[in-house]
């Protein structure tokens, strides 16, 4: 019997020693999944989380610009700490110094651009005007984010006939949105809730309120001084008091 044979033989007359050896590589690969599967679901819901505090900061931002520029930075850094979780640690090969740079900056942009598409057209009924401007910007610099971000794509397909239809797309959104803004505005009782903007007057909700009708009636005076009660007659009866 040769020396392999040998082997073979040694290693199937011990089974129970390589079982265990599996059983433990089967709960490290499952108790992985487990953590993949928790890892996963973290990232793809700080993408949405990021992109949405974004929309809202970069809508809302001259109604309260120190409030939503912090909301904006919030959303910023929900965006790209789920694409650090996504594209370097959940990733089987991590890139290297250089296109990590580029593939933060470019999440960072994108977000933006996300930000300000959804955002524009989720409040285009609030923010006529701002709307019709961040829709097609939106649309642009989520395009151009997306082709740097991604690796499989050359950066030069920003400049082909995709990236030419993205802004011809973008030109017709601005143009027609900007008409649609613009019959809303002369439109009486147009827009939708309010956002208590600074241009509306304050009202002071304790003052009375005065119709035309009584406006010029004046007001009746009353006098401050005690009105003489009337005494009552005096009764005669023929008796002298």
């Amino acid at each position: 019997m040769t020396s392999t044979q040998l082997l073979d033989a040694r290693t199937t007359d011990n089974p129970s020693e390589a079982l265990p050896m599996g059983r433990a590589a089967r709960r490290k690969a499952h108790s992985s999944r487990k953590r993949s599967l928790a890892a996963r679901y973290l990232g793809y819901v700080g993408y949405f989380v990021g992109a949405g505090l974004i929309s809202g900061a970069v809508v809302h931002h001259p109604l309260d610009p120190d409030r939503y520029t912090r909301i904006a930075g919030y959303g910023a850094l929900v965006f790209l700490a789920a694409t650090v979780l996504n594209e370097f640690l959940l990733t089987r090969e991590r890139p290297g110094l250089p296109r990590m740079l580029v593939v933060i900056g470019s999440s960072l942009l994108l977000s933006f651009g996300i930000g300000m598409l959804s955002g524009g057209l989720q409040h285009f009924d609030d923010f006529p005007a701002r709307g019709a401007v961040l829709v097609p910007v939106g649309l642009v610099v989520s395009f151009i984010a997306y082709v740097i971000k991604d690796a499989e794509t050359p950066t030069h397909r920003i400049f082909s006939f995709l990236g030419l239809s993205v802004l011809v797309l973008a030109a017709l959104a601005f143009f027609g949105l900007r008409e649609v803004a613009a019959s809303m505005e002369t439109a009486p009782g147009s827009g939708g809730h309010s956002h208590g903007s600074a241009e509306e007057p304050a009202t002071d909700d304790h003052a009375p309120a005065t119709s035309p009708s009584s406006a010029g009636t004046p007001a009746p005076v009353t006098s401050s001084t005690p009105k003489p009660t009337a005494t009552p007659p005096a009764h005669n009866d023929g008796h002298a008091h």
